[in-house]
This record gives C-alpha cells, sequence and structure tokens, in this order.
C-alpha cells in the first residue's frame, strides 16, 4: 500500500489549486484522475468561460497560474447590468462601486485548467496519478480500479457535484433540479461590447452574454430542460440570429464562432463538508448554479482555505487532518459559500418565475437595487468577492 499525507480526488482546477497550495509544505501528496495525463495537458474546449473575481485572480496570481493565461485570451468585465423581460430599464453594476477599474475577468475554462495543471506537474511534493478512477474510499484509504490501494492522513474529494466518493463517505447533499439546461458557446459581433456583461432574464429564457478579448462574447442561454433540444437543433446561422434579435441588435451581426455544449443545471450543497479526515472542495461542496458565475471561485477559494487550515495546522505542529482544523474549514467555506447558495438560487426561482406577482415583485427589486446605494454596494462586493478570504 502506498502512503501519503493527503490524497486529492480530482484533478479539476479546484483539486490541482489545492495542491498547488501546499506546494511549499513537507506533505506528501497524490492527486488521483481518472482521465488521461495528456487530456490534462491540452484540456479540449468545453464552450464553459469563467468570470473571475479579485480574489480568484489574485489566488491564481499568487500560485503561479495567471501567468499561464496568455493575455490575448483575457476579457474585463468593467461593468454588468440585468434586464427584466422585455424592458429597457436595467439594473446597473459599475466597477467604480468595488473600489477596482473592473468587476472581474472572463476566461476560457480550458486555459484554466491547463494552467492548473502546468502550476502542479512538476511539483516535487505531488504525484499526479492519471487513468485512475476511484472504486473505494474509506477513512484514510482509497482503492483504485487497477487494484492499488493508496493511504493518507487526509482524503480530499474534489470530483464533481454529483461526488460518487461524498455518497461513499456518508456525506448527503441537498440538490436543486432547476429544469434547465444551460446552452455556452462563443459569438463574434460587429459592434463593440465596451467590457459590459448583460444579464437578460426574460420570461421564456436567460441570456448572458459576457465580454472576452476583442469583439467576441461569451453567450449563456439559459432555457426550460424540454426546449434544449430545439435549441441545439437549430443551424449555426439560425441560433446566431435568434440571440442577435434576443438581445436586441445591440451588438450588431453575430456569429458563431464555436459549438454550443448544453450542461443541466443542478444545484448542490454538501450537508457537511468534512467528516472524520475527509474533506470536500470545489463542485463536490458546492455546486452552483451559473447565473451569479461563483462556481469555479468558490471551488479555488474553498481549497485555498483548506490549504491554508492545512498550513497553520503544521505551523503549529498540530494534526492537519485533525477533527478540529477540518472544522475550521468547514466554518470559514460555509460562511461564504452558504449565503451565495441560498441568494443564488432565491434569484433563479424569482427570474424564471413567469407568474404576474413574481414579473412585479422582480420590475421592484430592479428598481429598488439601482436606488439603494447599500444594496447596489453589497451584490458588488458578491460580484467581485474582494473579500472571500477574510
Amino acid at each position: 500500500m502506498e502512503t501519503f499525507d493527503i490524497i486529492i480526488i480530482g484533478a479539476g482546477p479546484a483539486g490541482l489549486g489545492m495542491a498547488r497550495n501546499l506546494a511549499d509544505t513537507p506533505l506528501k501528496i497524490a492527486v488521483l484522475e481518472r482521465l488521461p495525463e495528456s487530456e490534462l495537458a491540452n484540456p479540449p474546449e468545453d464552450g464553459r468561460d469563467i468570470a473571475l473575481t479579485h480574489t480568484s485572480e489574485e489566488i491564481m496570481d499568487d500560485l503561479g497560474m495567471w501567468a499561464h493565461i496568455p493575455e490575448d485570451q483575457v476579457g474585463v468585465i468593467r461593468d454588468a447590468k440585468v434586464v427584466n423581460g422585455h424592458s429597457d430599464y436595467a439594473l446597473h453594476f459599475e466597477s467604480r462601486r468595488s473600489g477596482k477599474d473592473y468587476l472581474g475577468r472572463i476566461v476560457p475554462n480550458h486555459l484554466i485548467r491547463k494552467a492548473s495543471y502546468l502550476q502542479v506537474k512538476d511539483l516535487s511534493n505531488v504525484t499526479l496519478i492519471t487513468e485512475a478512477p476511484v472504486v473505494e474510499v474509506r477513512t484514510g484509504q482509497v482503492k483504485l480500479a487497477d487494484g492499488r490501494e493508496l493511504s493518507a492522513s487526509l482524503v480530499v474529494a474534489a470530483d464533481s457535484r454529483f461526488s460518487e466518493n461524498r455518497r461513499k463517505m456518508g456525506i448527503s447533499a441537498s440538490m436543486t433540479d432547476f429544469g434547465r439546461v444551460v446552452i455556452v458557446c462563443e459569438m463574434a459581433h460587429e459592434l463593440p461590447h465596451n467590457d459590459i456583461a448583460t444579464e437578460c432574464f426574460h420570461y421564456d429564457q436567460t441570456l448572458a452574454i459576457l465580454p472576452m478579448h476583442g469583439d467576441l462574447s461569451s453567450v449563456v442561454v439559459t432555457l426550460p430542460s424540454d426546449k434544449a433540444d430545439a435549441a441545439m437543433e437549430m443551424t449555426e446561422l439560425a441560433f446566431a440570429a435568434d440571440i442577435q434579435q434576443r438581445f436586441g441588435n445591440e451588438l450588431g451581426k453575430m456569429e458563431l464562432v464555436s459549438k454550443r455544449v448544453a450542461y443541466p443545471l443542478v444545484g448542490v450543497f454538501a450537508n457537511r463538508f468534512v467528516t472524520e479526515r475527509f474533506a470536500l472542495v470545489g463542485d463536490a461542496a458546492v455546486g452552483m448554479h451559473p447565473v451569479t458565475a461563483h462556481g469555479y471561485n468558490l471551488g479555488l477559494t474553498g481549497g485555498a482555505i483548506l490549504a491554508n487550515e492545512i498550513k497553520e495546522a503544521l505551523a503549529r505542529g498540530e494534526d492537519f487532518a485533525s477533527a478540529t482544523v477540518l472544522h475550521r474549514y468547514e466554518r470559514a467555506h460555509r460562511k461564504v459559500a452558504r449565503p451565495l447558495y441560498l441568494g443564488t438560487n432565491a434569484l433563479v426561482k424569482l427570474y424564471t418565475d413567469t407568474r404576474l406577482p413574481a414579473k412585479m415583485l422582480r420590475r421592484a427589486a430592479l428598481r429598488l437595487g439601482n436606488i439603494l446605494p447599500p444594496v447596489k454596494s453589497r451584490i458588488v462586493q458578491q460580484l467581485t468577492q474582494v473579500d472571500m478570504r477574510t
């Protein structure tokens, strides 16, 4: 049986980010991944573009990941607006309210995955074990499909929001099936986006236009599951024309420049983040609806919180995998994640309800947001995540 100090299940950005956070420790770490290493080194484009908060950008920079992101692939979200139905009225969020020059950055997901891999692959204290599906996990032990058995003081699941390893360790999760599908793609347009992100809550679907580098935007369409197939089967020209029309021709002629990828929308919040010598990070802990763009940000921040608790325990000469240390992580991460998760779900529920009372409340909420500066400032603070590690 191979012995490590920490085993991380899942070599996605959250798992690799945590491993990189522990590079300056004496801990021996194994990162397990079912995909081949060639796919980690050159991840395929998956249609997703990630809106990064200031905290995530700082963490990525501290860990050396940001240096691997090409400048010509980084979009800037300077301001944002929310539009309700077919109204011309919008709730505006200006970057100046955050004390920053911009609200966030937007980067293709496959580049973040690649940057995470590049910063971990040569670490002396990290062993990357690929093509290694986990078939059994117990307190301090993991068994792989090829029969190998590994042991560690701490096992961390960073696999997915549908984590089998979370279930095997007896941790339940609250799930919200939104009954919707999100379709993501990238589109070029003839008019500039001016670094403005727009969320359009139409009554039959939600449309988000997120500014990428140059005259490109990330397009996120959320619609009822029974309408997703029809949208995916539209020709490229018809799909582009539909998005252009739904966005009121604000960007001029629009053209699809990537494939469309569809993902079912299910929100997940683990009822516990830890148990004996076992912890959850990333989507295994919290799987967010994408409307507030906090999925990866929470995953990266959660991994950083756990890594910092481990390093502080080592500095004090404590057992880094003790219940005391793990519960400190859980309290800190839940304090950040739970309000965002519940707030996001409430927002989604309100803005997908087509009944007349909900429509009236939506209109009122947008107007109150514009005329109440403290409310708007708090929302901007959550969007930028400027204080998530405090």
